[in-house]
């Protein structure tokens, strides 16, 4: 048994069975821009977790889209770049009560195209040594994302320097 408890613009709250409650959320995509160990995020307000964030490019996939048509849209908006999107991973962000998926791919042979922005966002882009957002992020002064750090932990790994 399926029951609908709230009906919104971007979340679906259900109640299964009479007892587990389940929000469903589209899937959402992060794309990961790197120079070495230089990485490109985004920083902005977040409402939901009332703090400013450094973030990869990231968003959700819109209906109709494939995730890597909507990491490409994504990182045009964001930060106006365009390039060949690697997938790297992907992982259900918290599977004890929503369904979202997150989608993480690296851009390569990246060149300018932008696209406008969603009128809701406020973002500056900025470059950020991976290592110091990492270890920012571990000592409370940062705030960031799953996916970012998701990305940041791929990174950095692949260069054999994760902490």
């Amino acid at each position: 048994m399926r029951d609908v408890i709230y009906a919104g613009r971007i979340v679906t709250l259900e109640k299964l069975e009479g007892r587990w409650e389940v929000v469903r959320h589209a899937d959402s995509v992060a794309v990961l821009v790197a120079d070495g160990r230089l990485v490109l995020g985004v920083r902005q307000h977040r409402v939901a977790v009332g703090h400013e964030t450094w973030e990869v490019p990231a968003g959700l996939v819109d209906p109709g889209e494939t995730p890597a048509q909507a990491a490409a849209r994504e990182l045009a908006e964001e930060v106006g770049l365009e390039g060949t999107l690697e997938p790297v991973a992907s992982c259900y962000l918290s599977p004890g009560f929503t369904d979202e998926r997150s989608y993480l791919f690296r851009a390569l042979d990246t060149a300018p195209r932008q696209l406008a922005p969603d009128a809701d966002e406020a973002l500056t882009p900025e470059w950020r040594d991976a290592l110091d957002v990492w270890r920012a992020v571990q000592r409370g002064e940062e705030v960031t994302s799953a996916t970012t750090l998701l990305a940041l932990c791929h990174l950095l790994a692949g260069r054999g320097e994760l902490p």
